[in-house]
């Protein structure tokens, strides 16, 4: 697909979790679209694979650090998600404090648009994702504070809820999308995922949107965009 200058997107975008395996599309993403990408990381040596990023050296849990990486984007994509129990890369301190806090400092540098993964189930306490450390109910309430901050006249947000995340690029898949949490189980390439997000920077159906969304089936279907998905959402 041809970008036109209306759409091409002209900021400068941050993404948390960059070198996580969605952050890594996310990345890879906006950079096929040549939109200029910072990068926030624990350690700059992770990133030597990302290609060319902006890196800023630094910890989710510090606002400080959080500061100078928001600092001259126009906008953010968070990819952030936790890996153990306890600790600095818990449920607690990384899907609900560190994206909180991602969104304030975000609020306070003028940032236009907030993109987030999040997950399909969010809302079911007693789904078997939430048994890790009630990660589900960690991000629901990340989410609730970025609808809350993000969702005022100057700004918007785009918050994605994927089913269970494969490894594989975008545009391979019909998709199915839906909204009020109401799907159990499906799958979705990480791909598809960060190209929802990477396009929510351009596409006015986007704006302030909450949605799941799964493959529509498991046989390859190429699709040209995803940005007609945001169509079948209601506003």
């Amino acid at each position: 697909m041809i970008m036109t200058d209306e759409k091409k997107y002209k900021g400068k975008v941050l993404v948390a979790g960059a070198t996580g395996r969605t952050g890594r599309w996310v990345v890879s993403r906006l950079q096929h679209y040549d939109v200029p990408v910072k990068v926030l990381t624990r350690s700059a040596e992770k990133t030597k694979s990302l290609g060319d990023v902006e890196v800023v050296e630094g910890k989710i849990q510090n606002e400080e650090d959080i500061a100078r990486a928001v600092d001259g984007c126009t906008a953010v994509i968070s990819a952030l998600g936790s890996s153990e129990v306890f600790g600095d890369a818990s449920p607690g301190e990384v899907d609900r404090d560190g994206v909180i806090r991602l969104v304030d400092e975000a609020a306070k540098a003028g940032v236009r648009h907030f993109g987030l993964v999040s997950s399909m189930a969010v809302t079911k306490w007693y789904h078997p994702l939430n048994l890790f450390a009630g990660i589900l109910s960690k991000k629901l309430e990340a989410e609730e504070h970025l609808r809350d901050v993000f969702g005022k006249e100057g700004r918007s947000y785009t918050i994605v809820r994927p089913g269970g995340l494969r490894d594989g690029g975008p545009l391979l898949h019909d998709l199915h999308v839906d909204q009020g949490d109401r799907l159990w189980s499906g799958w979705i390439n990480r791909g598809d995922v960060a190209e929802l997000l990477v396009v929510s920077l351009w596409a006015e159906k986007a704006k302030n949107m909450t949605f799941e969304v799964i493959n529509e089936r498991e046989k390859e279907h190429r699709q040209e965009d995803l940005e007609h998905y945001y169509d079948k959402l209601a506003s």
